[in-house]
């Protein structure tokens, strides 16, 4: 599998290129508006990479965007730049490609391609963070491939609760543990709101705490990094689903699996 080239569009801090990495995957990572790139103006070569990931960013498709048109108006409406991810799918030609966004965001649509769709919350496969987004998985033909069996999902979920990681910081209570029916048993760290520190962003998208402790960017920075990355317990999972199905597609095997949707 180390041949594997798979090409990361929309990388940002590269959480999900880190587990494909960790798989043996070779990957090139593409433009990102993060660190002042353009993806309009990048045009990947056809047939040189087995599969193209990446998370568009999400802001146009957020349950947040009605507060921040009301707060700042039509000029503060993010563009739709999953239009920019299907024409980079298109002219690269992969095996496979895999997008993650938000639960409202569309499903992406490439011509030659069948995509299953998969809510998946971070909880589901062990996380303490409430964060859930939508996985589109997309392969050549007309037979969709089913995916949670290769998705390792967790028997029970995480006694600890926390909020989603938000690019404001997120204004949170304190930690609520579960008992076993799921109702409240009780907090920890008191009653008095405050704002996730950025260590606690990394921790909570399943990272040291001081795993950004020597970036230059502010404090803003960082934790927009954090809001826009994949989970790492999240991002562990994909890469067994693509190696599979690489190895059946060397096979010429045929998937006869019907589609999850």
């Amino acid at each position: 599998m180390a041949s594997e080239l798979v090409l990361s569009v929309f990388p940002g801090i590269g959480l999900l290129d880190r587990a494909f990495e960790e798989t043996q995957f070779c990957v090139v990572r593409g433009p990102d508006l993060l660190w002042g790139g353009d993806i309009c103006r990048f045009h990947p070569p056809a047939g040189h990479f087995t599969g193209v990931i990446g998370g568009p960013p999400c802001q146009r498709f957020s349950r947040l965007r009605h507060m921040i048109l009301q707060r700042y108006g039509p000029a503060a409406r993010a563009a739709d730049l999953i239009p920019e991810f299907e024409r980079v799918v298109a002219e690269a030609q992969p095996a496979w490609f895999l997008m993650e966004n938000v639960p409202a965001a569309p499903i992406p649509q490439v011509p030659g391609y069948t995509v299953t769709s998969l809510l998946l919350n971070n909880r589901w496969v062990g996380g303490i963070q409430h964060r859930e987004r939508r996985f589109s998985f997309g392969v050549p033909g007309l037979v969709a491939v089913a995916l949670l069996p290769y998705l390792d999902l967790a028997v029970l979920e995480a006694p600890e609760f926390a909020r989603g990681v938000l690019a404001s910081g997120n204004r949170t209570g304190p930690t609520i543990r579960l008992d076993r029916q799921g109702r409240p048993r009780r907090k920890i760290g008191g009653d008095v709101a405050s704002r996730q520190t950025v260590a606690e962003a990394a921790r909570l998208q399943g990272l040291p705490e001081t795993f950004f402790q020597d970036s230059p960017l502010t404090v803003a920075g960082n934790k927009r990094c954090w809001a826009m990355a994949c989970p790492c317990r999240w991002a562990a999972r994909w890469p067994r689903r693509c190696g599979r199905h690489c190895r059946r597609t060397r096979r010429r095997v045929p998937n006869a699996r019907h589609p999850l949707r």
